[in-house]
């Protein structure tokens, strides 16, 4: 389960995302680009402490951007060209938002979403002494794999799309998820959304 707090976050994750993403090499839309939100979901850190969160935004009426991200409590050693900023949580403090292909956190969390068939994690809101259960308006799904756990990160090739070298596994994460998945692909992570009712590939799951 993904536990999330009603607080005000200074800047908002639109307003960052509208600064880092021209920064980013797989990134042709506007320089200055009026972001606006897609839908969003949640993996869920077994140890508590990173928040997960695959979001999808548009600029204007241009393509979705997948931009996965991690929020963390302090910043994630040797990750600096990875930091799309930091946040001002009004319940937990600051937060270091990385992009989360980078982050060991989400590797190891969206290959075994993948290899076990899981899912976007249930969501709660907490507000005060009251927790409040919210659905995620992007469903994933895992497609299940023959695959070993993801291991150490050793290669990361920033571009749409991106790769990512994790021990024995690779992932491949589309930027701009266009491509329609047969349910009976093995090895891919495949995302629905409001408008997108038919499932696109988000991550692919490959053995090296």
């Amino acid at each position: 389960m993904a536990l999330l707090h009603k607080a005000t976050i200074t800047p908002t994750k639109l307003e960052l995302l509208a600064s880092w993403l021209p920064t980013r090499p797989w990134y042709d839309g506007p320089e200055s680009p009026e972001l606006t939100r897609v839908a969003a979901a949640r993996f869920d850190d077994p140890d508590g402490e990173v928040g997960i969160e695959t979001l999808l935004v548009r600029a204007g009426d241009g393509p979705v951007w997948q931009v996965p991200l991690t929020y963390r409590g302090a910043p994630l050693d040797g990750a600096d060209e990875h930091l799309a900023g930091t946040l001002e949580h009004s319940v937990l403090g600051m937060r270091w938002v990385y992009d989360a292909t980078a982050d060991p956190v989400y590797v190891t969390e969206v290959t075994r979403v993948i290899r076990e068939a899981g899912h976007e994690a249930p969501e709660e809101v907490e507000d005060g002494d009251e927790r409040i259960s919210r659905e995620p308006d992007l469903k994933l799904t895992g497609s299940g794999a023959e695959a070993p756990p993801a291991g150490q990160i050793t290669g990361h090739r920033d571009g749409d799309p991106t790769v990512v070298v994790a021990g024995d596994v690779e992932l491949v994460v589309s930027r701009v998820p266009l491509v329609a998945v047969d349910p009976a692909d093995a090895g891919v992570l495949t995302g629905c959304w409001p408008g997108q009712e038919t499932p696109v590939a988000l991550v692919h799951l490959r053995v090296r």
